[in-house]
């Protein structure tokens, strides 16, 4: 067992994809109590198609969760994609029943599916309508980095609009919590990026730092959030000025993974924070190109069930007498 207790849940992602790979190679890299999620027939193929062993060793459960339809490598199906959610939904259900201490996502289609009708966003989303979340934050982790986004999946057109007062504040407030409560930082140092080029050049390339950013930076602080910025974003990453911040708070998607991708990719972690359990993920996608080659890198992965057994452990710690971290 790991030190959290339970054992953490592995979902495999979209099966057309590399998750079937990554998530049997980290479990079995991980060495600890774990439960594959994933239908038996694939994870077998794909077991032996790559010299893994198969069965799994003891400490690897295999829950197994059946296909709709067959698996192409490289080629994913809309027909599979309420199988996908499935594995999400199992993995929520044994973690809010204590049966999982956590869970690791391997990438999923989000194209894919949609084009099913499902209206999906990302795991962030999902996750946080599955559990009732109130406000949840993406936040990766790596490369001495840990950045939270202000927006997550979103067009690029549609960023400006939705920065307001309120979600800077909920964020500030989420990441402020968790990097307390979940990662042990007794007063974390967040660093807030502006939005425009130059954090706005005193309204010269945009206001939204004089009218929404500064303003909600002013207000965490007086609610006792150690918040400071806004910062140009292209020198807030720069080294020693990000070393000194536990945590950044980028505006939008590629404005904070970006940089941390170039420091970290492939070994960073997504973790969402503000969910009543503990969820990680790889910081790649389906990586189609890859399925069925044998060559995908599990290094992330094996970070996420890794980062994810001790996020569990840490909740369980300040939860004396819970039966589960979750």
């Amino acid at each position: 067992m790991n030190d959290a207790g339970a054992p953490i849940a592995i979902t495999t992602g979209e099966p057309a994809g590399v998750g079937p790979e990554i998530a049997l190679r980290a479990a079995l890299a991980y060495g600890h109590a774990c439960a594959v999620l994933g239908d038996r027939a694939l994870l077998e193929s794909t077991a032996r198609s790559i010299g893994l062993p198969w069965p799994l060793p003891p400490h690897c459960a295999l829950e197994h969760r059946p296909l709709p339809q067959p698996v192409t490598p490289g080629r994913p199906r809309p027909a599979n994609a309420g199988y996908v959610l499935q594995l999400l939904d199992r993995a929520v259900g044994g973690c809010q029943s204590g049966e999982f201490a956590a869970i690791a996502t391997a990438p999923v289609h989000k194209a894919v599916i949609n084009e099913a009708g499902i209206v999906f966003s990302g795991h962030t989303e999902y996750l946080a309508a599955a559990t009732g979340a109130r406000a949840v934050v993406m936040m990766l982790v790596g490369g001495g980095l840990r950045v939270a986004l202000a927006t997550t999946h979103l067009p690029l057109s549609q960023v400006a609009a939705a920065i307001t007062r309120e979600s800077l504040a909920t964020t500030l407030d989420v990441l402020d919590h968790d990097l307390r409560h979940a990662f042990g930082i007794a007063r974390p140092r967040i660093a807030v990026a502006g939005l425009n080029p130059h954090a706005g050049e005193s309204g010269f390339l945009g206001r939204e730092e004089i009218d929404v950013i500064g303003p909600a930076i002013a207000s965490a602080r007086k609610r006792g959030i150690d918040a400071d910025g806004p910062w140009p974003a292209d020198t807030l990453f720069v080294p020693a000025r990000a070393r000194s911040a536990d945590a950044i708070v980028a505006m939008y998607h590629d404005q904070g993974l970006a940089p941390l991708k170039y420091a970290s990719f492939g070994h960073a972690v997504n973790v969402t924070l503000g969910l009543p359990l503990v969820r990680t993920s790889a910081d790649h996608g389906t990586a189609l190109d890859l399925a069925g080659t044998g060559r995908a890198d599990p290094a992330s992965m094996l970070a996420a069930i890794e980062l994810a057994a001790q996020l569990a452990a840490s909740r369980a710690r300040r939860q004396p007498g819970a039966v589960t971290a979750c």
